[in-house]
């Protein structure tokens, strides 16, 4: 994966996400437990690494947002 640029953990709140899963139905899913609940940023495809097992998949993730509970009800 590329490196991390400065920009994307330039404030608090701000997070890099990498995920190393089996396969990509496991990393999509993850994702989609994250963007359930913060900003993320949109995801598309996964990659492998040569030699190794498995995917991997790089979002970035915005927790300064209010934190919404799963099912899109907003929390107390």
């Amino acid at each position: 994966m590329e490196a991390i640029n400065d920009v994307h953990v330039s404030e608090p709140g701000l997070v890099v996400v990498d995920v190393a899963t089996a396969d990509d139905e496991t990393a999509f899913a993850f994702h989609a437990a994250l963007a359930a609940r913060w900003a993320t940023t949109s995801v598309e495809r996964t990659t492998r690494d040569a030699g190794q097992a498995g995917v991997r998949l790089r979002c970035y993730l915005d927790m300064r947002q209010p934190l919404t509970e799963p099912g899109g009800m907003d929390g107390p």
